[in-house]
């Protein structure tokens, strides 16, 4: 039990280091001639190379023109295309500005010198030395259809088929990286465990109790997880197919606060029989957040249905694997007698923390701490 109860300890630090999402948008063409958009954020671009000549917090044009081979010199060198097994030289043609729901970002817009292959191999490593927390979001078109994947540290190189970008592949690509972005999503599992910390315990006059079977806290926590679903699967619906749309900073700061306010919950309840109203209010913001990877990425609408239906039902599907793992150990653990002070508070404060820090960093554009 102590050694679990370190490991959770020594893991909140490295979540605590989880920010504002840092992603870039890499859209490659191929056709009868090959060609890429890469849309790289001014606020990323200015802490790696620096951007801002006179340090007064604002990137003008005339800053960032004087910037363009710069720029250009430090993205192509972390970005390598091999097409059937032959390096592919990348010319950057044209550089624009574009505005997307986080803010500035500029526009690489070049050539892939290479025949029209039968695959691709992308070697991407923007930002890792310096974020390990960036996600290039990739949108690859050939063949009639596009296909999505997600580069990270961990998934730098990867290799794409192009003759087989069927429907039935594209789906499935949708969901794999739906369930990835669950699985990173550190903030969206932080407020589906916070919810279930109480969900196996009830409250009496007397304090917390287990709850007896474990039938009990299945219906509790299905209760939690359907409405949370419900919540996001719908907001997630309307904000990709371009019906409502916030801005991404107001939407990462509600989901840092949906997490404080659960987790205070914790600690001061108010809400203790009905957790599932918390995650269906909460659950239309997390929402947003989800959309935000599919909005931004521009999937063109004969994409946009199969896309957004296969990604939903992979952040469901690594949700469940979330909350699979999770149930059965909290609910060996709420028997213990110290489990509401030390699990459920020591926990919750932990969780205030965190998100506070979070909230903190979304809403009034903080770094990270180094």
């Amino acid at each position: 039990m102590g050694l679990l109860l370190a490991a959770l300890a020594l893991a909140m630090p490295v979540a605590a280091q989880a920010h504002k999402p840092s992603d870039s948008y890499l859209v490659l063409s191929i056709g009868n001639e090959l060609t890429g958009e890469w849309k790289i954020a001014l606020r990323d671009l200015d802490y790696a190379i620096g951007l801002d000549a006179n340090d007064d917090g604002a990137i003008t044009w005339g800053e960032l023109r004087q910037r363009h081979h710069a720029i250009a010199a430090y993205a192509l060198r972390r970005l390598q295309i091999e097409g059937d097994g032959a390096a592919c030289p990348l010319e950057v043609r044209e550089q624009l500005v574009d505005s997307l729901t986080d803010g500035a970002y500029t526009v690489l817009r070049f050539s892939i010198g290479c025949r029209r292959p039968e695959s691709l191999v992308i070697d991407y490593s923007l930002f890792f030395d310096v974020d390990r927390q960036h996600r290039g979001l990739l949108r690859l078109d050939a063949e009639g259809a596009s296909q999505m994947a997600v580069f990270s540290p961990e998934r730098s190189r990867q290799q794409f088929d192009l003759a087989a970008a069927t429907p039935l592949r594209q789906f499935a690509t949708y969901v794999r990286e739906g369930v990835w972005h669950i699985w990173i999503g550190y903030d969206h599992v932080l407020f589906l465990l916070t919810l279930l910390l109480p969900a196996v315990l009830q409250r009496r006059p007397e304090g917390w109790t287990a709850v007896p079977r474990f039938r009990d806290a299945f219906l509790h926590v299905l209760g939690i997880v359907t409405a949370f679903t419900l919540a996001h699967s719908c907001t997630l619906s309307l904000a990709a197919l371009g019906v409502i749309g916030l801005p991404s900073r107001l939407v990462e700061s509600v989901i840092a606060a949906s997490i404080v306010v659960a987790a205070l919950n914790n600690l001061y309840p108010l809400v203790t029989r009905r957790l599932w109203l918390v995650a269906l209010v909460f659950g239309l913001a997390h929402g947003f957040g989800f959309a935000s990877v599919l909005a931004d990425l521009g999937l063109p609408r004969g994409a946009l249905l199969i896309s957004l239906v296969a990604f939903n039902l992979g952040v469901e599907l690594g949700q469940l694997a979330v909350v699979g793992a999770a149930l059965p150990l909290i609910y060996g653990l709420c028997r213990w007698r110290h489990y509401p002070l030390a699990v459920l508070q020591g926990g919750s404060v932990a969780i205030v923390s965190v998100a506070s820090l979070w909230f903190i960093q979304r809403a009034f554009d903080v770094a990270s701490p180094a």
